[in-house]
């Protein structure tokens, strides 16, 4: 009995000293701020006069945008640490709906899009957060951030209260706003702010879209300030009652302030996308904004007293398909890399715009600025020779079953992929033909898989052999990229869209291949019949080398000289395109993407090859032009 008593009463003091530990744990965590200071977590960010104030104290946002999506996850902690060692306070971050739902019911938020993880990295660095959801985020993605699979709806209009998009907005809200909601200021985690959308003033298609995303967002739970961004065209119709409008501009325009404050007197000023730099297209310079004007304008931006956001702080890279593509004047796609010609390069380098920013946001920091952490060593490997090679055809029976139709069919609205269709990649159409001509609409061209020629954006005519025996036609259509931006959205659909005509009668009865060179289909072709080169390869194809390393490996970057246009993949992952028009002439090649040892190089190749590949210790993103 008394042995009962005393086991009780060490469980009462066990319990009271867990409880005690928690109690600690939760009054560190939920009542310090990321500079140290503790606060009581009841009021948040507020914009009530002149500047914003959080929890009642004076604040000035110096934000900078990361994208956890365009950088490797064991490279988030470096990333944040060198932003908050020059001086920035708040993180913005883009989440970007195209990936993590990219078919209806399926959601990602593990590993590289574990959302929660980097919020709370960010709040253990010392950072701040402010969320842009979306759902449309631009961003320079395809579609602008929005899933693929939306377009299956003919009927479908985008970034608008259409029952199509609203029903799937709320979908995604259900799954991704509670997981943020415990990462808000008032329930003690960093994010202190929530933008509405992105740039909605542009696009202005529906005055019922911006306050029903209001809602959507704080129906579910979030209670934080609430921020619409602009740009100058979009200022006027991109505003909802009761939410702070902001700004985004590379070069401060006064007319842009003064209608600001004509329109939201007495509160702060931010200018929520202040362009470090831009991105840039295939067949394109690449994109530089001088340090000195970059500079210019944040100096001059904090001098007024406004609150600022680098956009990008540090760009990244578009691994795989993602990229987005203009369309104005004319149809461009998106570079791989996503450098932007930020204070931090693509692969995490400190840059001259870094270190000025740095000298100017210390003037703004009591304390003294952490130390700025260490580079990361880049290295120059031997070369990889590609010794196999595998033409496109011998790869079809490790492709999906192929779908016939009797008229062709765009991605989206391929049978594939749990009937959510195709969202990037290749897809191929055959037919059978006999006779030649003029032949409208396409891409790639084949008769009996022999190369005849190539279709450019739209509607340009080739010429088809004549022939009266049946002969296979195929087209391989590429999607390069959905334009992100404007009001063409809803014209995206990829693929052939339409009909084919031979001599202005179309085609029918199609075989249709759908290659979205997921890992899954890269890793089969581990069962192919490869061939030995040198013989005489047949395009497009694919090529198989090997890349050596030893030790830890060390961030390289991928050059093809000689290569014309296609994918890389290494150890099954899609680093993205080459294309020998530029300006990119280099892939980064992050350290924690290889093995030590072997590693497998696989390049998909549409036109020429040179057969080996090599890995340079810095990167190539062309000839360089200044933005005006």
């Amino acid at each position: 009995m008394v042995v009962l008593r005393i086991r009780k009463a060490h469980k009462r003091r066990y319990a009271l000293l867990c409880l005690s530990i928690v109690g600690f744990i939760m009054y560190r965590y939920l009542g310090t701020a990321p500079g140290g200071r503790r606060m009581s977590r009841r009021v948040g960010l507020s914009a009530n006069s002149s500047q914003f104030t959080l929890e009642g104290e004076t604040f000035r946002i110096l934000g900078g945008s990361v994208h956890y999506f365009r950088v490797p996850r064991a490279y988030w902690r470096d990333r944040l640490m060198k932003m908050k060692a020059c001086g920035i306070n708040t993180l913005t971050t883009y989440v970007p709906w195209s990936l993590h739902q990219p078919e209806r019911g399926v959601f990602h938020f593990q590993t590289e899009l574990d959302l929660e993880a980097y919020i709370n990295l960010a709040a253990e660095v010392g950072l701040w957060v402010i969320l842009r959801p979306g759902p449309y985020i631009c961003s320079e993605l395809d579609l602008g951030g929005l899933p693929s699979w939306l377009l299956r709806d003919e009927s479908m209009r985008l970034r608008t209260t259409h029952p199509g998009f609203a029903e799937a907005v709320n979908t995604f809200f259900d799954k991704l706003i509670p997981k943020v909601v415990p990462l808000q200021f008032k329930k003690g985690g960093p994010i202190i702010a929530v933008q509405l959308e992105n740039e909605y003033g542009s696009f202005a298609m529906d005055n019922t879209y911006m306050p029903f995303i209001k809602e959507a967002l704080q129906s579910r739970g979030i209670n934080e300030l609430l921020l619409t961004s602009d740009n100058h065209e979009g200022l006027k119709e991109g505003g909802v009652t009761g939410v702070i409008r902001t700004v985004n501009l590379q070069k401060l325009n006064q007319g842009d302030i003064k209608y600001l404050n004509a329109i939201q007197p007495n509160s702060p000023m931010m200018v929520m996308e202040c362009w470090t730099g831009w991105f840039d297209a295939w067949g394109d310079l690449h994109h530089v904004l001088a340090q000195e004007d970059m500079v210019s304008a944040v100096r001059e931006i904090l001098r007024r007293g406004m609150s600022i956001n680098l956009y990008m702080f540090h760009g990244g890279t578009n691994f795989g398909f993602m990229s987005g593509a203009l369309t104005n004047p004319i149809y461009k796609a998106l570079i791989t890399s996503y450098d932007y010609d930020a204070p931090l390069s693509e692969s995490g380098e400190y840059t001259p715009k870094y270190h000025l920013l740095r000298d100017l946001f210390s003037q703004y920091h009591s304390e003294k600025l952490p130390d700025m952490p260490a580079l990361r060593w880049k290295e120059t490997y031997e070369p990889a020779i590609m010794y196999q090679h595998l033409s496109l055809w011998d790869a079809l029976t490790f492709a999906e079953e192929p779908f016939k139709s009797p008229t062709p069919v765009n991605m989206e609205n391929l049978p594939v992929n749990s009937g959510n269709g195709q969202s990037y990649g290749y897809t191929l159409y055959e037919t059978i033909i006999t006779s030649g001509g003029s032949l409208k609409s396409g891409d790639n061209v084949f008769v009996d898989r022999h190369y005849i020629g190539i279709f450019k954006h739209q509607n340009l005519e080739l010429a088809v052999p004549d022939g009266k025996e049946k002969r296979t036609l195929s087209l391989l259509v590429e999607n390069c990229g959905r334009v992100h931006y404007g009001k063409a959205l809803d014209k995206q659909r990829k693929g052939l869209v339409g009909d084919i005509l031979l001599n202005n009668s179309p085609l029918r009865d199609f075989t249709i291949y759908s290659l979205d060179m997921k890992t899954s289909f890269i890793d089969s072709l581990n069962q192919a019949p490869w061939m030995s080169l040198p013989h005489v390869p047949s395009f497009p194809g694919f090529f198989l080398g090997r890349m050596f390393t030893y030790g830890y490996p060390s961030d390289t970057f991928v050059k093809l000289p000689g290569w014309g246009k296609g994918v890389v993949f290494i150890n099954g992952l899609n680093l993205g395109r080459h294309w020998y028009i530029g300006p990119q002439q280099t892939l980064y090649l992050p350290g924690p993407f290889l093995n030590s040892g072997v590693n497998q190089v696989i390049v998909f190749e549409e036109q020429e090859a040179d057969y080996k590949i090599t890995f340079e210790e810095t990167p190539d993103l062309g000839m360089a032009v200044d933005i005006q």
